[in-house]
């Protein structure tokens, strides 16, 4: 079994024909989010990368901006014990005050896409505190088609199970710098923003596999990414954000064509 799937009994239908057989599928298990013992949050996840994961979202959020903010991601309990795995606590960095009660009213209204939010006062409010793209910031048109690539190379376990989302973020000589999968499509851009901060590392370009709505450009500017790509379309929503942070936004990135929907102006061509 590999990290991330499990094996399990099936009934086969073939051309009228059944079969007992077997299939591969994701895992999916809750991470409670603990901030110093409290906790912030619940997300349904696919197990790997949780520390990246946790500081992913935390950084979507506004609760933490840098790797220094924090002092501690650790899994709480001890191995072998019930649930062991499934919670996670972060520490503060020295002298660091992280406040999230405040971001937690928030929340409700910056990151479900069913929460009925009203897009202009959720993009202001985002704003807010969401650095705008830098005026001379540019993506080569060629990385993002190379992006799509990597993306497609990084997806082993979707390849295993069908069943996994997955992000990649890439450097602007085309280096792969993070990859991940899980069974939301936000928590694997939570991961990769959260290997990038982590590291101390940024990137212009994030990819993504499937649509591209509110919440994935929301992370993806919180990561100071200059350009989103998609496999598919991106929602009306996910566009004005877009817009107002100054971030390219292409979608239908697929067989040698892109949709850009967002920053054609930032986009460097032959």
């Amino acid at each position: 079994m590999r990290v991330g799937t499990r094996d399990v009994g099936v009934t086969l239908e073939r051309d009228g024909a059944w079969s007992s057989g077997a299939d591969r599928v994701v895992v999916e298990e809750p991470l409670e989010i603990r901030i110093a013992g409290d906790a912030v949050a619940v997300t349904m996840r696919t197990p790997g990368h949780d520390e990246d994961l946790v500081l992913g979202f935390l950084r979507a959020e506004g609760i933490v901006r840098t790797a220094a903010d924090v002092g501690s991601v650790v899994h709480c309990g001890r191995p072998g014990d019930d649930g062991y795995g499934n919670v996670i606590d972060v520490t503060p960095g020295p002298g660091v005050a992280l406040d999230w009660e405040k971001h937690a009213v928030r929340r409700g209204g910056l990151t479900s896409s069913a929460c009925g939010v009203c897009g202009r006062r959720t993009i202001d409010d985002l704003l807010a505190r969401i650095a705008p793209v830098p005026s001379d910031a540019r993506v080569p048109g060629a990385l993002i088609a190379h992006a799509m690539a990597h993306l497609r190379a990084s997806q082993r376990l979707f390849r295993a199970t069908g069943g996994l989302h997955g992000a990649v973020a890439v450097a602007g000589d085309g280096t792969l710098l993070a990859a991940a999968e899980d069974v939301g499509r936000h928590n694997a851009v939570d991961k990769v923003s959260g290997a990038l901060l982590r590291r101390g590392e940024d990137a212009p370009l994030l990819a993504v596999s499937g649509r591209i709505g509110f919440e994935i450009v929301q992370k993806a500017a919180a990561a100071r990414f200059v350009a989103v790509a998609g496999v598919s379309a991106p929602s009306s929503l996910a566009i004005d954000l877009a817009e107002r942070t100054g971030m390219v936004l292409a979608g239908f990135v697929r067989d040698g064509r892109m949709n850009v929907y967002a920053g054609r102006e930032r986009i460097d061509t032959p």
